[in-house]
């Protein structure tokens, strides 16, 4: 069966208005298929974001796809026309933002927030349109949709906003959502909250989700695979059992040493500082040659600052990007 979403050599570039151009990412490629959860790893500045939004082709007006394709049920979206597209986006495809502030207009009611997304793809009059709302919000918030339908976002905690986000992402029963760190800003027992229920609908949508973030220790939980992201590039992408228990690349050990849970345990025996991976990252705009992590890695070789490594075959369905498993270019 052919995957759902297949992204290949993926390149996006920005151009700052200083001049020059910033290649934010460079020869990405993963797929995800039908059910499955794809976790995006990586630090700030990683291009997990600009991965989202270059997907849907909605990069701000100095970000450019320079190279790629990406193959979603049978089409490429770089090449799709724009009224197909749009019936795509928030139809086929959903696309969760992490701040709610942001994402919802604080003058409109949450109901007419999610009325819009589903008016925009499917023709029905005002009560039939109040039903389907309705029965969207009740998947997440099964005792009080009505109220929540007709309150403004000031009205609703982060964590009522952030289920509303859902609901508009999710309103047309999509294929795949792809949810860019929608958990970021909420406690801890809130955050449980909302990856409970994007497993309530995973099982009652059937869909697919590309789920962002900086925290390992999320994905642990809600990932089937797992693809992290350095400066633009994939470092490591495998099962996310295998990523995550036993990674290949110094920039995932890194990251997983630096997670609470792991430095949790270390400070619960000495008083120390979090671990943090000393550096700092590239600047795009400056790349030299070799491994883009090199600078920053324990375990770099003299090959490392040569040339870029390739992907190699790290373990069953498990790739990783360095030299210590071969990775010549």
């Amino acid at each position: 069966m052919k995957p759902l979403l297949e992204v290949q050599s993926l390149h996006v570039a920005y151009r700052p208005a200083a001049g020059g151009e910033c290649p934010a990412l460079a020869d990405v490629s993963f797929e995800v298929r039908a059910g499955e959860t794809l976790g995006v790893l990586g630090e700030s500045g990683s291009g997990k974001s600009t991965l989202a939004v270059a997907l849907l082709r909605l990069l701000p007006a100095n970000g450019r796809v320079s190279g790629g394709a990406v193959q979603f049920e049978g089409q490429d979206l770089l090449k799709t026309g724009r009224r197909e597209l749009e019936k795509i986006r928030g139809g086929r495809i959903g696309l969760m933002f992490q701040d709610p502030s942001m994402a919802l207009h604080p003058a409109i009611r949450a109901g007419q927030q999610v009325s819009g997304v589903i008016g925009a793809h499917h023709s029905m009059d005002r009560a039939a349109l109040r039903k389907k709302t309705l029965e969207v919000l009740a998947r997440l918030f099964p005792k009080d949709a009505e109220r929540i339908a007709d309150s403004y976002p000031h009205q609703l905690s982060g964590g009522q906003r952030q289920r509303v986000l859902l609901a508009q992402a999710t309103a047309c029963d999509p294929a795949l959502l792809i949810a860019d760190e929608p958990t970021a800003s909420l406690d801890a027992s809130t955050q449980q909250e909302i990856l409970g229920l994007f497993g309530t609908l995973k099982a009652h949508i059937g869909l697919a989700l590309i789920f962002i973030t900086h925290k390992p220790e999320v994905l642990a939980q809600i990932a089937d695979r797992v693809l992290v992201l350095y400066a633009g590039r994939v470092a490591e992408v495998g099962p996310a059992a295998s990523v995550l228990s036993a990674p290949r690349h110094p920039y995932t050990k890194a990251l997983l040493q630096c997670a609470p849970s792991q430095a949790g345990a270390q400070l619960a025996f000495r008083k120390s500082k979090l671990p943090v991976i000393a550096g700092e990252p590239p600047n795009l705009m400056r790349l030299l040659h070799g491994c883009r992590f090199e600078p920053r890695c324990a375990e770099r070789m003299d090959v490392c600052n040569a040339s870029e490594p390739a992907q190699i075959v790290a373990g069953e369905g498990h790739a990783v990007s360095c030299f210590k498993y071969g990775g010549g270019s």
